[in-house]
């Protein structure tokens, strides 16, 4: 339905006159007339009041599908870092009601899931920042530690606050669930290694490696990552070197053993080989991992100035190769280029 329609529609369910629309809108009735008749269209600035005036949300003004709701939801969890509380409940109402239906259940538990954490890591942000701030005003006092490591992830030292038992229990329900399907596999083995299970690491490869989709290459890299969590840094090594000079050219080789050396803190190889494989990926547009990972080296090692301008390669790819112009992820490169800059000066 066009607007103009959906527009006199509502006023009509509303009992109103297009003198009393206007009014309410603090505008002339003929704009109403206009609108209902086609001539003209409201103002972006005046459809707020408008949703508001026929107690309804602006996608409905619009007479939306449940897919355009569902993509609009997405591009805005997108985009913004933060959600009004109003939006946040319009989004949370209308993903809810899409549970009922069949085909598009899955989507929206999927959006669900992203409203949530979204939320979630807004909150998590703004904790961080107050619990940074008593931290600075009293080091000595543990009561924000606790609130700063759970909303960054920061290390914890008691291994039972550290453990992942509880991600390796769902994850081996769901492969116990689906034992043809690849993906859970992996996220199990990655917890387990996170907590040097290698055994029951190794277990699961060798199941999930006769699977008809298993990539040999990534089993491989798997093996080296067990024999690391066994301290077996020789073996471990080796696997990764002999499968950097077979699979040269190979961009998803190039950045596993750039993550194997990231993690083993040997960063002049990782830099190496993220380059590597940032310069032999195939795809396009390409992923920022490997750039991301680049700047996080640098800022590690102190050289501020060299993981600024790698946030600047970022940018360029997102604005470039991806066609962003406002995105969470280019508002934080950004951020993150101008945080770098000031560590550069205070240096």
């Amino acid at each position: 339905m066009e607007l103009g329609k959906k527009i006199r529609q509502l006023r009509y369910k509303a009992s109103l006159t297009q003198e009393q629309l206007a009014d309410k809108l603090g505008i002339g009735p003929q704009s109403v007339s206009k609108w209902e008749t086609g001539a003209s269209m409201p103002d972006i600035t005046t459809l707020p009041l408008l949703a508001e005036t026929f107690g309804v949300s602006i996608d409905d003004l619009f007479d939306l599908s449940s897919e355009q709701h569902l993509n609009r939801i997405e591009n805005s969890l997108d985009i913004n870092e933060e959600l009004p509380q109003d939006l946040f409940r319009e989004y949370e109402d209308f993903l809810k009601t899409q549970l009922e239906d069949a085909q598009n259940k899955q989507r929206a538990t999927s959006l669900l899931a992203y409203l949530y954490w979204h939320r979630m890591n807004a909150n998590a942000q703004k904790a961080a920042r107050y619990a940074k701030d008593v931290i600075r005003m009293a080091p000595g006092e543990k009561d924000s530690e606790w609130v700063l490591t759970r909303a960054e992830g920061h290390a914890a030292w008691d291994w039972n606050m550290a453990n992942h038992t509880k991600a390796v229990e769902f994850w081996q329900s769901i492969v116990e669930e689906n034992p043809d399907v690849r993906p859970p596999y992996l996220y199990l083995i990655d917890n387990l290694l996170a907590d040097h299970r290698a055994d029951e690491a190794e277990k699961y490869l060798a199941q999930v490696s006769r699977l008809p989709d298993a990539r040999p290459v990534m089993v491989r890299i798997y093996q080296a990552h067990i024999a690391l969590a066994r301290f077996d840094e020789k073996t471990a090594d080796g696997i990764i070197e002999d499968l950097v000079s077979e699979h040269p050219d190979d961009f998803v080789c190039l950045f596993e053993a750039a993550q194997y050396y990231a993690k083993k803190c040997d960063y002049d190889k990782a830099i190496e080989l993220y380059e590597q494989s940032f310069e032999k990926e195939t795809r396009r547009p390409r992923f920022t991992d490997e750039l991301m990972s680049i700047a996080d080296i640098y800022e590690i090692t102190g050289e501020y100035e060299k993981a600024a301008k790698t946030c600047d390669r970022i940018i360029d790819l997102l604005e470039n190769e991806w066609g962003l112009t406002e995105d969470t992820g280019l508002a934080h490169a950004r951020k993150e280029k101008a945080r770098l800059l000031a560590k550069v000066h205070k240096a």
